[in-house]
């Protein structure tokens, strides 16, 4: 059995949120203010992970790298504020096209957003160092957790990767509203990282002692297994609305997106249920 710290598990939600956030911002096509947003939630969740390890008896080797981590996704958000002027370099070609198709069938130069193509743009690649010191925080958290150690840590990475990668899509599908034309591969990548995340989170979980031993009556759940049945039903719930969100992205209305994002609010529901049961589950 492995023990389920509530500090690790946050941090380990934080890192994958905040990795995925460089899958997204590294494409330069999404306004500014995502990352903004982005960082800020992502800085809140790593710091209620901080200060539940320090409720309950800190390990610093954990605590350090969470607030290394704190610090570097700060240090990115600061960075992309004073850099603003700028934009992204995908915004601003959106824009611009926009501009130039106006002027040509109604004659007006419209009066859209611009941005400094002189100023220097923000570096995507400062948003790698807050999840790399997070990947060393629940590695940390991992090890220490009771259990063996190379489980423990296959798991909380397989959960910081799946459920970074579903909580970053569902919140960037928020962000359309806000940037009419954003095209949709930043959402579609997203998506499809929460589809290649899903096996290896459930293989993760499997591994003996793993789920299967509660399925097959081994471990007692104390609910006479139902419990996990109710992990394998958000796992296999949780692919199959990965896969309806990929279909309704295909279609070429704009509603589709929305459509999406409701779709993920559901998936990120049986996402936490594939996760937080299974940890409970094998805490015993």
């Amino acid at each position: 059995m492995i023990e389920v710290h509530g500090a690790t598990v946050l941090l380990m939600w934080a890192t994958g949120g905040l990795a995925f956030l460089w899958v997204t911002t590294r494409r330069r096509e999404v306004g500014l203010g995502y990352g903004w947003t982005m960082r800020i939630t992502w800085i809140v969740v790593a710091g209620l992970g901080v200060a539940t390890g320090l409720a309950s008896g800190p390990y610093w080797p954990r605590e350090a790298a969470a607030i290394a981590s704190i610090a570097a996704a700060s240090a990115a958000l600061a960075s992309s504020i004073v850099r603003r002027r700028a934009g992204v370099t995908g915004q601003r070609r959106v824009i611009e096209r926009r501009t130039e198709r106006v002027a040509a069938m109604t004659g007006i130069d419209r009066d859209e957003q611009r941005f400094d193509a002189d100023a220097a743009e923000f570096d995507p690649s400062l948003d790698l160092v807050a999840p790399l010191f997070g990947l060393i925080a629940i590695v940390a958290g991992a090890i220490h957790a009771d259990g063996p150690a190379w489980l423990s840590v296959v798991r909380v990475i397989a959960g910081a990767a799946f459920l970074g990668a579903v909580s970053d899509a569902m919140l960037l599908g928020h962000w359309y509203l806000v940037q009419p034309g954003l095209a949709r591969s930043p959402i579609l990548e997203l998506v499809r990282w929460t589809g290649a995340t899903w096996l290896p989170h459930v293989v993760a979980f499997l591994l003996p002692t793993g789920v299967w031993s509660v399925l097959n009556g081994s471990i007692e759940d104390g609910y006479g297994g139902m419990l996990g049945w109710f992990w394998a039903a958000s796992t296999v719930a949780t692919i199959v609305l990965v896969g309806v969100t990929r279909a309704a992205l295909k279609e070429r209305q704009y509603a589709a997106v929305m459509a999406a994002t409701g779709l993920l609010y559901l998936a990120i529901l049986t996402a936490f249920g594939q996760d937080l049961v299974a940890r409970i589950l094998l805490d015993r």
